[in-house]
């Protein structure tokens, strides 16, 4: 994924790294890794994020997570009912003000959701999006912070995933009663904007005017329709593709939250196509990169839209070896998390992503799973996983809201979701 080209990212991950202790270390598979956490690497930017995205996806293909891996991400709850990016040590306090997120908190309340057995956990982190929706509707990165199209829509995700419709959810700042609906559609680039951007939105409209941003626009794409990382769909593909904005004499926008994700999906459609079927990476220097993370999101957004011709082309390409998608996930449970997620939701096998066996890779970088739901077969790891039909976009969904940062730098799961704004 891209690096974030703002001050603002700049600044979380200073205070990201001010917050965050070293990773503590105790045997639980290969060395260096934390016990019940995903990944060896150091998880001071994204333990909580990675942690989510990978129960989500063992999840969602029918691996029931080790319990250690569970207890991990529920023990990193703050007492007010927030997460942090990471907590080395659980026995202190968080800081309420700046130590806690908007996604790391919907991203867990979504996975403890989708596992089960963490109720008390889930409603905590409920009450605390709660007390932090800011009066527009929507939710910043912290609390407080301005709205943004990422946070806002992970939190919408924490919603739906625990059975509340978001169109209810509104805002007790202020007298307006906004939603988060609201939020999102005055991120959204109207009629007025270049045609090229119509139908795109904008991670934040709190520096001037907003500029279009794909990953903000994915995100957006999905909590336009109050899904989450989980939801079933309720019809089929009509093959016509997603509807763009309706201009007249360039004036107008989506008139509906429906609208707006139509539009929002016509546009990263538009950029996919432009490029050769997937995103590009906005990293400096570095034009022609493929931006893997962001094409797995577009994939989901599109596939949840029921638009599973639009979906199929981006996914074969991250499905082809050529491409490289397996090889940037390899060893990163958050990336092949993402990758599973994708094919999932697009009605492919992640069990075999252009040769690859996602599902196998991504249990390999975390404690050994408890086990597969019945009528799996052998992912080569001593568990079973569900059979994959491929049977089109019906069923379970996924998407990931993108919110943290990786390794020396600015990692793939936060990095682009200010790209573009300077």
């Amino acid at each position: 994924m891209n690096i974030r080209r703002s001050v603002a990212a700049l600044s979380l991950c200073a205070a990201l790294g001010a917050a965050a202790a070293p990773a503590a270390v105790a045997d639980d598979g290969p060395a260096g890794r934390a016990k019940g956490l995903y990944g060896a690497k150091d998880p001071k930017f994204d333990g909580v994020w990675r942690q989510s995205l990978a129960l989500l996806a063992q999840d969602a293909v029918g691996v029931t997570p080790a319990k250690s891996a569970i207890d991990w991400l529920a023990g990193q709850s703050c007492a007010d009912g927030g997460f942090a990016a990471y907590r080395a040590d659980t026995s202190k306090a968080c800081d309420p003000k700046k130590g806690e997120f908007t996604d790391a908190t919907a991203a867990a309340v979504q996975a403890l959701a989708a596992v089960g057995g963490r109720s008390g956990t889930v409603e905590k982190g409920i009450g605390w999006l709660k007390r932090h929706q800011n009066e527009d509707g929507g939710w910043g990165m912290n609390p407080g912070g301005p709205s943004d199209a990422n946070s806002t829509a992970a939190a919408v995700g924490a919603f739906a995933a625990t059975g509340q419709d978001p169109a209810k959810v509104t805002s007790a700042q202020g007298k307006g009663g906004k939603t988060p609906y609201d939020a999102l559609l005055g991120l959204q680039l109207d009629c007025s904007a270049k045609a090229a951007e119509r139908g795109a939105f904008a991670y934040t409209a709190a520096k001037g005017k907003p500029v279009a941003n794909e990953l903000a626009t994915a995100s957006a794409a999905l909590a336009a329709r109050g899904k989450g990382f989980v939801f079933e769909t309720v019809g089929k593909d009509s093959g016509a593709g997603p509807e763009p904005l309706r201009c007249a004499g360039g004036k107008g926008g989506a008139g509906s939250p429906e609208d707006a994700a139509e539009a929002a999906l016509a546009h990263l459609s538009r950029v996919m196509s432009d490029s050769g079927t997937h995103l590009k990476s906005a990293m400096p220097g570095a034009k022609d990169q493929p931006d893997f993370g962001g094409t797995a999101d577009a994939v989901i957004a599109l596939a949840a839209g029921e638009h599973s011709a639009a979906a199929g082309k981006p996914l074969q390409w991250l499905q082809s070896k050529d491409s490289g998608a397996a090889a940037w996930a390899e060893g990163d449970p958050g990336a092949l998390a993402k990758l599973v997620l994708a094919a999932h939701a697009a009605g492919a096998n992640p069990r075999d992503f252009g040769g690859a066996d996602l599902v196998q890779r991504l249990n390999a970088t975390g404690p050994k799973p408890e086990a597969a739901a019945p009528g799996a077969e052998s992912d080569g790891s001593g568990k079973s996983e569900k059979k994959d039909d491929g049977g089109g976009v019906g069923g379970v969904w996924w998407t990931v809201g993108v919110c943290a940062v990786a390794g020396m730098g600015i990692g793939f799961l936060l990095s682009g979701r200010k790209r573009r704004q300077l």
